[in-house]
């Protein structure tokens, strides 16, 4: 029988934009909690290929200019990112680390990192704790400023922050029986 409570959880997870966050930190501890977490993600050949770069008070804000430098934003547009940044607690780097030998198939592991991430979004669940995850068209230029190798790529940042209260939204998804096909 499927556990009701894991089921309950899995369709618990939310997205929670930055601008819903009250910009009060999260303790070291729950963040390390939370990777811990994050690295149970299955992963094809145990290559285990994320890791995280983790940036909170002055660091995010650093990590905000050369965003913003990378990505050559209207001013707006810089407004945002800034105002983003602040709110969040911490900033995660979701970055992938390709099996040096590639022995399997690139879609695998970013799939694997993406599972990670789903994992990050479920340990928030029953908290005040929020997340969102972006993938800015830019992000790739950030590749020296993470000082990742060769075979390392950011997959996008994942704003992490606490929220006082969120509005309802009622997200409406297909009836997945309509896209499930039988057969005994």
């Amino acid at each position: 029988m499927i556990n009701k409570e894991i089921s309950r959880t899995i369709r618990s997870r939310k997205s929670v934009f930055p601008r819903s966050f009250n910009g009060q930190s999260i303790n070291k501890e729950d963040v390390l909690e939370i990777l811990k977490n994050a690295n149970t993600a299955p992963t094809h050949k145990l290559t285990q290929p994320w890791f995280f770069k983790v940036f909170s008070q002055s660091s995010k804000l650093k990590l905000a200019e050369e965003l913003i430098k990378c990505t050559n934003a209207s001013v707006l547009k810089q407004e945002k990112i800034m105002f983003n940044f602040k709110k969040s607690s911490h900033i995660i780097c979701v970055c992938m680390r390709r099996d040096i030998k590639n022995s399997i198939p690139e879609w695998e592991e970013i799939a694997a990192t993406s599972m990670s991430v789903q994992n990050i979004w479920l340990s928030c669940v029953d908290s005040n704790i929020g997340g969102y995850w972006s993938t800015p068209n830019d992000v790739h230029k950030l590749h020296a400023y993470l000082n990742l190798s060769n075979n390392e790529r950011c997959l996008g940042l994942f704003y992490l922050g606490v929220f006082d209260e969120l509005k309802e939204r009622n997200i409406v998804r297909k009836n997945i029986e309509s896209d499930i096909s039988w057969h005994d």
